[in-house]
């Protein structure tokens, strides 16, 4: 079993015997409390990076990247605390249904870089879009979830880059999957909006380029979703890695 697996494993296996303690704020007895994940759901709005890149759908997400949803999403992502997937995706359920106003719609994850697939054990934006279609659908919304990016080179960690460089090193980044293809034109013949996902957004090019690789597909991706955006400056440096 890989490190990043064994870690995910006895983490999951250690939240389900020890009391729980709120992801958010650490105060016992839940996963994330009552006052945290009313944060985390926070209020669903169009959150555009500024600057935008070129490409950039409309981008949306449920709350700002701080305080107990940035705690939590650095819990899910980097700490193994993987149950926190469904509070997060409920958020991004929620701002999905707000941005798309009723249409029917298509998930798709941004694909993660291979070294953080090993090193987390998991696939945590994937994770959060196939639950997020999932809770839609059990609201009785027309949803569905569809890996169909993937990697065409190896991405360099983005954790500190500027917007120029993050928009650099993830340039023709990202393909569609020959598979992906014949999906993405069946969901448009169904009249389905293709949201491309992620859990953070920071300058918006991870979003601006999966948008690109689908757009070359033949889909059409009016939205951008994310659980969080941060409040970002040019000249700051960010702790969300890719």
């Amino acid at each position: 079993m890989a490190p990043g697996t064994l870690a995910v494993v006895t983490t999951a296996l250690l939240d389900l015997v020890l009391p729980p303690r709120c992801a958010g704020c650490d105060a016992p007895g839940a996963l994330v409390c009552a006052r945290c994940a009313a944060e985390l759901r926070g209020e669903p709005a169009r959150r555009t990076p500024d600057p935008a890149p070129p490409g950039l759908p409309e981008c949306w997400s449920a709350t700002v990247y701080s305080g107990p949803a940035r705690r939590a999403i650095l819990a899910y992502k980097e700490r193994g605390r993987t149950a926190l997937a469904h509070p997060l995706a409920g958020a991004l359920a929620l701002a999905t249904g707000t941005a798309v106003g009723g249409r029917p719609v298509v998930l798709v994850p941004v694909p993660s870089a291979r070294a953080a697939l090993r090193r987390r054990g998991h696939d945590p934006v994937a994770r959060l879009a196939a639950l997020a279609a999932a809770y839609l659908r059990a609201a009785g919304w027309p949803a569905e979830a569809a890996g169909v990016l993937a990697q065409r080179r190896r991405i360099a960690d983005q954790a500190g880059l500027s917007s120029s460089q993050r928009a650099a090193n993830l340039a023709a980044a990202y393909r569609v999957t020959p598979g992906g293809i014949g999906l993405l034109e069946g969901f448009q013949r169904e009249g389905r909006a293709v949201v491309v996902v992620d859990d953070v957004v920071t300058t918006g090019a991870t979003l601006a380029e999966a948008a690109r690789a689908l757009r070359a597909a033949g889909a059409r991706v009016p939205v951008a979703v994310a659980v969080a955006a941060t409040r970002r400056r040019e000249s700051s440096r960010t702790d969300h890695p890719v």
